[in-house]
């Protein structure tokens, strides 16, 4: 794979499942299907909205360990990506990501104290694509 970066960025950027892992209490890996990421800075960074309530964002304050995984289904290729997740509550990471329609998941409006924001920091991917796979560190920019 010769643009690391472009090709694994196309892939998130078609895909209509996002898939987010943690790990719980009794140290089990857990995985939940999220709508597609909100935004991305490159593959290094990855941004998803999420209730501040739910299970996962407390997983995620106990433990920042976390994959994301994406799957193109048409063409059997998909990435996983291994990192940390951060749980954002500030107001300015939830405006970042705000979409019109939100209200439907987040009565309150962008200041719903259940509506937080899950940052991604990826550190090392692996990428399958016809019947191969290859990990990959992931290059931080500044």
């Amino acid at each position: 794979m010769k643009e690391v970066e472009k090709t694994i960025g196309n892939l998130i950027d078609k895909i209509g499942v996002s898939f987010i892992g943690s790990v719980d209490d009794e140290g089990f890996p857990n995985m939940k299907a999220m709508l597609p990421p909100r935004k991305r800075e490159g593959i290094q960074h990855i941004y998803f909205t999420t209730n501040t309530s739910s299970m996962r964002v407390r997983q995620y304050k106990e433990n920042s360990k976390a994959t994301v995984y994406f799957c193109d289904k048409r063409f059997f290729r998909g990435v996983m990506l291994k990192g940390t997740m951060e749980v954002l509550e500030d107001n300015d990471s939830k405006e970042m990501i705000w979409r019109d329609g939100d209200t439907m998941y987040y009565p309150l409006g962008v200041t719903d104290p259940d509506y937080c924001v899950l940052k991604f920091t990826a550190y090392k991917g692996r990428y399958y694509s016809n019947f191969k796979s290859k990990n990959f560190d992931v290059i931080f920019k500044v």
